[in-house]
């Protein structure tokens, strides 16, 4: 087993944005590129097990294409001959797709999901998919936590995360219905954007509840996060009636936010007492660099929210388990014996609500909907802790309490891996607006250079 001292100030992940420049004046090339996270791989790989599949050829192959193309001065996108790593959930035509479960094993689609297909027709190299938890929730996978071997990932987009925390890859795809995308993110030091609702085509793989799921993309820079995202929204689009990532494909300058509203949520209760006293230090010091910090005791809208958010946790799971009903009764019933204990306890769940009891948590999820937006236009967006404290030692995959208010708000989330707890990466989040996550992005900027003072405003 193999532990790392985390420092957010000097850890350095993999950059695919950083590499772009040498590519187009010869100095490095994507071929080049791509065998030095092919060596990170071979020498992490065994303890990390991020990977339940690679397709190196294929890579290699797409690579070289890229290394013409560059060559020529006629890349076909910001991914071309970018090494992608695909969450498991996602449709893959050149590998398994397994969805975590043994049902599926070696199952193996036609075609690519919206988001790897477009991915392909950029240039990006699709070198593996990533381990995931049981359909997205249930039974963890095998993945280790790249900074401590001894401790989880976090769930359920645990491969992506660890492979980026690891640097075998610069960027990866993941998803969301709770805390999927941000746990993990926080837990393996990554940053992470959890994108508008509706925002990245989610098509092609496992249907996780599709009103609160998401489709977040994760890397070792903020910059590599905002390009690809905005690559695959604009070009895949959004989910079927939503809009696409506004703003420009690169990461715009750093911009101050006047005031930002700490959220507690139902998480600060959970939250042990070590990553309060960090979190706390941390709003103290963006308070200290100008920005007005409003909190529940400032304005009777925003204790309204919390007192909403306080309640949040069993309606998520209402919802999630009444809308994951289909496929999950379905594999039940034709794999008797074959679900985990949480997905088997989930489709029992599933069995004994009624429409009457998801409409109740239709109708709470709308009122905080209602006072989400009575309290977001005080501020440029709320800032809140990603996870409860540092990854758990074991296979647990950690409390994804923190995850669900962006999920059920459809609001965006950046992740940014600001803290260190036990020597171990814990993530500071900011939400902001429905379709405002350009906006937020630059929010973000500033506040990764402000706490880390490792980039300068306007580059990552």
């Amino acid at each position: 087993m193999s532990h790392m001292s985390y420092d957010p100030k000097t850890a350095d992940l993999l950059s695919f944005n950083r590499a772009v420049p040498a590519f187009r004046d010869g100095g490095d090339t994507p071929r080049a590129f791509l065998e030095r996270c092919l060596a990170t791989i071979d020498a992490r790989e065994p303890e990390v097990q991020a990977f339940v599949a690679l397709n190196i050829e294929g890579a290699r192959r797409a690579a070289d294409d890229a290394t013409a193309r560059y060559r020529a001065g006629r890349p076909l996108s910001c991914v071309d001959g970018m090494p992608v790593a695909i969450k498991d959930v996602f449709d893959t035509e050149d590998m398994a797709t397994g969805y975590g479960s043994p049902i599926f094993a070696g199952h193996r689609p036609e075609w690519d999901a919206a988001s790897v297909f477009w991915l392909r027709r950029g240039g990006a190299l699709i070198l593996g998919k990533t381990v995931t938890t049981e359909f997205a929730f249930g039974t963890p996978g095998p993945t280790r936590n790249p900074w401590d071997t001894t401790r989880t990932p976090g769930g359920s987009s645990s491969g992506t995360a660890a492979a980026i925390g690891a640097s075998m890859v610069p960027v990866g795809t993941g998803s969301q219905v709770r805390g999927s995308v941000m746990r993990p993110a926080s837990f393996c030091g990554t940053y992470a954007l959890k994108p508008s609702h509706g925002a990245i085509n989610t098509m092609g793989g496992f249907p996780s509840p599709a009103s609160l799921n998401h489709l977040g993309v994760l890397g070792g820079t903020l910059t590599d996060v905002w390009r690809t995202a905005h690559y695959i929204s604009n070009s895949a689009g959004g989910d079927p009636g939503y809009r696409s990532l506004g703003g420009t494909p690169e990461l715009p300058a750093a911009r101050k936010p006047a005031r930002l509203i700490r959220l507690d949520t139902a998480g600060w209760a959970e939250t042990d007492a070590a990553t309060r006293a960090a979190f706390d230090g941390c709003v103290r010091a963006i308070a200290d660099a100008g920005v007005e910090i409003l909190t529940r005791r400032d304005a009777p809208e925003i204790e309204a929210l919390e007192s909403q958010l306080a309640g949040l946790t069993p309606v998520m799971m209402a919802v999630l388990t009444w809308e994951g009903r289909y496929p999950l009764a379905l594999y039940a019933a034709r794999h008797p014996g074959k679900l985990g204990t949480a997905v088997a306890e989930r489709v029992a769940a599933s069995g004994k609500m009624t429409p009457d009891d998801y409409a109740r948590a239709l109708d709470f999820m709308a009122e905080l909907k209602r006072l989400y937006a009575a309290v977001e236009g005080r501020a440029d967006g709320c800032i809140a802790l990603t996870g409860t404290g540092a990854a758990p030692v074991g296979m647990a995959v950690g409390n994804p309490v923190y995850g669900d208010v962006s999920s059920a708000l459809g609001a965006p989330a950046f992740n940014m891996p600001m803290l260190a707890i036990e020597d171990m990466p814990l993530g500071v989040q900011v939400i902001g607006r429905h379709g405002g996550d350009f906006v937020l992005a630059a929010v973000a900027h500033w506040l990764v250079h402000v706490m880390i003072r490792r980039v300068s405003p306007g580059k990552d």
